[in-house]
């Protein structure tokens, strides 16, 4: 694929679409979402009003860091502090798909009709990708993202029409086009991370404290897993407990599994083969944080797995 073309089409659609209207789009700092800010920022400059949508959800100090990533860039990020909408929306929720509802319904029929009305914006541009596409219409998961696919028409619905840029393209091809729009490579080559985020990797009910022990184990994955080359890689909190010992007594503690692994785009995926050594010091780490005494290591290739657990 010529990608020069590709970013010449998408920046043409985008003004036609909007015409002298006002967009907004969801920046979560991954590669699809901030290819799809700088598509339309540079198809319509000022009038693409950027939010970072803090939902409680993120990765320790994602919020922020985003936005000064993109501030540095020159594109401006208003932050939106929407975090109690969408944990009420999760309390008492275990079912993975009621799950991914239940972030669907806050993220468009709430939070960003509330973001429409006060923008005037009628546009939402949106980080939609042919594997998300695949993925729920082949009843495997529903991605958040995915809306006029399954019947959903968000102008009826929700008051806005949605403009989706990257609908044609898998995640290298993402990558791709944003090393040709200039992103810096912290943002270009970043692994893959889901729209619910650390909804989906905790394995029934999302809870503020389940919420902090998955987060923990998040930044330990991440940051000795970072030079590894994987595809992708994540720590995930099971629903069960399991008896261990800690100061010599007994203790009922959570269980943290790591998952890491090779792919191109998503569709099939390969366990990574850490050494021992790297596996030990991870597992170490992870068993430090308070109320977590079992990590495991899972080797489940896509197919029959899914990358995420919910």
């Amino acid at each position: 694929m010529d990608y020069n073309k590709f970013v010449e089409k998408q920046v043409e659609d985008i003004r036609e679409a909007v015409g002298d209207g006002i967009a907004i789009n969801a920046l979560s700092g991954g590669v699809d979402s901030s290819v799809v800010t700088m598509l339309g920022h540079k198809a319509l400059g000022d009038r693409l009003k950027t939010y970072f949508v803090d939902n409680a959800l993120m990765r320790k100090g994602e919020p922020e860091h985003v936005v000064r990533v993109f501030s540095d860039v020159g594109i401006p990020v208003e932050l939106v502090d929407a975090r109690e909408e969408f944990l009420s929306a999760l309390r008492g929720v275990t079912d993975p798909e009621q799950k991914r509802q239940a972030i669907t319904d806050t993220f468009y029929a709430d939070v960003f009709v509330r973001l429409v009305k006060e923008s005037g914006a009628r546009y939402l541009l949106h980080g939609t990708i042919l594997t998300d596409i695949e993925e729920t219409v082949d009843g495997i998961k529903r991605q958040h993202n995915i809306l006029e696919q399954i019947g959903i028409d968000p102008e009826d619905a929700y008051g806005y029409t949605v403009v989706e840029p990257l609908k044609t393209l898998r995640k290298d091809g993402v990558r791709e086009v944003a090393r040709l729009l200039g992103l810096p490579k912290e943002i270009s080559e970043r692994i893959p991370f889901p729209g619910p985020a650390l909804a989906t990797r905790i394995v029934g009910e999302v809870t503020e404290e389940k919420l902090e022990l998955v987060r923990e184990a998040t930044a330990v994955v991440e940051e000795e897993l970072a030079d590894s080359g994987a595809f992708q890689y994540m720590a995930v909190l099971l629903g069960d407990r399991a008896t261990g010992i800690r100061d010599n007594k007994r203790e009922f503690g959570r269980i943290i599994v790591l998952r890491c692994i090779e792919s191109v785009d998503a569709r099939t995926a390969t366990a990574t083969q850490l050494p021992w050594d790297k596996l030990n010091q991870i597992c170490e780490r992870i068993t430090s944080i308070e109320g977590v005494n079992r990590c495991l290591y899972d080797l489940t290739p896509k197919p029959p797995a899914t990358v995420e657990y919910v």
